[in-house]
């Protein structure tokens, strides 16, 4: 079993024992009691607290780290033995000792299960199997290492050993600190780690980059996960913002398929993006079947396609990026791009339309980047005749060449007389919401108005097309849409739309 265990650091008693009865309450499977936080640590103390957590009902870690290891124990290692072995008399089940400290705590009159530890909290040690090793000779009941992970390949060597000790029938704890580590706690039940630590709030977490239990068992789906579940995830840098693992997560749950999808963040280069795949595809065991990809890494994806001879789409060469990548079962790789297939879908659900429909569809794109690359292939693939509107001519005049459009400055948008209009800009995205590429005059009751940006879900755009008497279509049906998509390549099931939506409005109406 793998727990999922939260850190009780509080200062007094009471605070401790609310805090312990809220972590059992939101789902804690062990309870560790860091007693270097206590404001005034004494026998007593740890006698009264570890009696209240055993009536829980849950297994007990005491931990009493020493600041010389990054804790906040300032005492000397007489006092801090005397306050561990109380915490074994009165029946804390494990005890977490430092590797350096072992022979000052004299562990083997402790008489208790020992997790001896090791933390680096700069960065990774040069070679963890020595240091595995070197733990593993005085056979702890597990071996904790945590170290800092200052990009995301860091966390492959924690990844291994996890693999490799639960394969040899060890218990072992290895988690990579910082947002590039998140994945060793997350897929710490898969491999079969000692346990992983979730925060009971976002203000109580112990180490950087640590969950709270709430994410872990909402979110992260904790109780759904066993060896057999097949990893997904979006790569970006920033990737914490991403609605990618709720939207794919709750999907997974709602279909009951056995998937787990993760943020991977992976450093802007080009070498970066590249080192990431590579370390994935060695290690078949992590069952890694597919990945979201998005700024700034959709071209890297579709270079990495290119140069690894994997099978590309010929609509994500033609638009140069892609945001879905397969891993097939011959050890192949495929490159895919669903932002032009949801926008697609999109307009067909709201208009009634057929992609066929749209052959001589007058249509106007307000943007030259990569989502008006994926909107002007998409319709010109379907026939439509596409205008593309930019502030920086010359960047519209380049897209427009290269997919046979016409173009023109946004400053000439009073000439707009398109049936279907398409904002794939940031004017208007969250925070300046008062914005809007198109003045309403410029507007008519005979458009279809898409408005790609999702955050405002109604943007000023959208609110002055409803005015005139438009039909609007809002950035979250795209969204859901090409996400929708990438889960049946994903997973070859039917998406659950409906509920996907859901999950993308309501985390929206919170920000």
């Amino acid at each position: 079993m793998t727990y999922l265990a939260v850190p009780i650091q509080t200062q007094t008693y009471d605070q401790a024992v609310k805090a312990m009865e809220q972590a059992i309450s939101r789902g804690a499977e062990l309870l560790e009691l860091r007693l270097d936080n206590m404001t005034e640590p004494s026998v007593e103390l740890v006698r009264r607290l570890v009696t209240a957590a055993r009536r829980l009902n849950r297994p007990i870690i005491a931990t009493c780290r020493p600041m010389w290891e990054g804790g906040n124990f300032a005492g000397s290692e007489k006092e801090r033995k005397l306050l561990l072995e109380e915490a074994v008399k009165v029946g804390a089940d494990y005890i977490d000792v430092e590797l350096a400290g072992l022979n000052d705590l004299d562990c083997e009159k402790l008489n208790a299960k020992l997790i001896i530890s090791s933390h680096d909290f700069k960065s990774m040690p040069a070679d963890l199997l020595n240091l595995l090793d070197e733990i593993n000779l005085y056979q702890p009941a597990a071996a904790k290492i945590a170290y800092t992970a200052r990009r995301i390949t860091d966390s492959f060597a924690g990844l291994d050993i996890l693999h490799t000790e639960a394969s040899a029938g060890r218990v072992a704890l290895v988690l990579a600190m910082g947002p590039a580590g998140i994945i060793t706690r997350l897929l710490a039940k898969k491999l079969g780690g000692f346990l992983t630590f979730a925060a009971l709030e976002e203000s109580a977490e112990t180490a950087a980059g640590q969950i709270t239990i709430e994410e872990m068992k909402r979110l992260y789906r904790w109780d759904a996960i066993n060896s057999e579940t097949k990893v997904y995830g979006v790569i970006g840098c920033p990737v914490g913002h991403s609605m990618s693992p709720a939207i794919h997560n709750a999907a997974f749950d709602e279909t009951g398929y056995n998937g787990l999808y993760l943020p991977f963040l992976v450093g802007a280069s080009r070498e970066e993006f590249y080192r990431f795949i590579d370390e994935i595809r060695r290690r078949n065991w992590l069952d890694i079947k597919g990945l979201s990809i998005t700024i700034p890494h959709k071209l890297n994806a579709l270079n990495y396609i290119e140069d690894h001879n994997g099978r590309l789409e010929e609509l994500a060469h033609k638009i140069g990026a892609v945001n879905t990548l397969l891993f097939e079962e011959d050890g192949q790789i495929s490159g895919f791009n669903t932002d032009y297939a949801g926008a697609l879908e999109t307009i067909t659900q709201a208009t009634g339309m057929q992609v066929s429909d749209m052959k001589g569809l007058n249509a106007s794109i307000i943007g030259a980047g990569g989502v008006a690359r994926a909107l002007a292939a998409g319709l010109t693939d379907a026939g439509a005749e596409v205008t593309i509107y930019n502030r920086t001519i010359e960047k519209a005049k380049t897209l427009a060449e290269e997919f046979g459009c016409k173009w023109y400055s946004i400053n000439d948008l009073k000439n707009i007389s398109s049936r279907l209009v398409i904002n794939c800009s940031s004017i208007g995205m969250h925070p300046q919401e008062e914005a809007t590429p198109i003045p309403k005059e410029y507007l008519r009751q005979e458009m279809v108005v898409f408005d790609t940006v999702y955050n405002p879900m109604e943007t000023m755009l959208l609110r002055d097309a409803r005015e005139v008497g438009a039909k609007t279509i809002d950035g979250v049906s795209m969204f859901v849409n090409q996400a929708a998509i990438q889960f049946e390549m994903f997973t070859g099931a039917q998406p659950p739309v409906k509920r996907m939506a859901e999950v993308v409005r309501a985390a929206l109406s919170k920000i």
